[in-house]
């Protein structure tokens, strides 16, 4: 059985760093890309990073790059999405995410519209607040 469980959210302060977990199961990695999104409240989901099953390209989309790094640990069979100098905007449940294949056919940019991406954790909710 597929699973992708994320974890880590929490309160932080604007300015302050967070790092979220993304466990997966039931699927060997190598063959899947794993992306995060994010939904804040009244607002639609947001594809922010994605990173690529067989040479690790990592795809950032404009509002967190430069601030949030993926990673992964094929050891652990879990994904990283480390995020720093956060803003009050940040705030949202990220959900982390699976696809088969690449996070995109083109090397530029992530798939964005989240029915490209077949699995879905529950989400983990990440507050910036003062």
């Amino acid at each position: 059985q597929v699973q992708v469980v994320e974890s880590g959210g929490g309160l932080v302060q604007p300015g302050g760093s967070l790092s979220l977990s993304c466990a997966v199961s039931g699927f060997n990695m190598d063959y899947f890309a794993i992306g995060w999104f994010r939904q804040a409240p009244g607002k639609e989901r947001e594809a922010i990073s994605c990173i690529n099953p067989n040479n690790g390209g990592k795809f950032y989309v404009d509002s967190v790059k430069g601030r949030f790094t993926i990673s992964r640990e094929r050891a652990k069979s879990t994904v990283y999405l480390r995020m720093n100098s956060l803003k009050p905007e940040d705030t949202a449940d990220y959900y982390c995410v699976a696809r088969t294949e690449a996070c995109s056919p083109s090397a530029t940019a992530m798939l964005t519209e989240p029915e490209y991406y077949d699995y879905w954790g529950q989400g983990t909710l990440v507050t910036v607040s003062s």
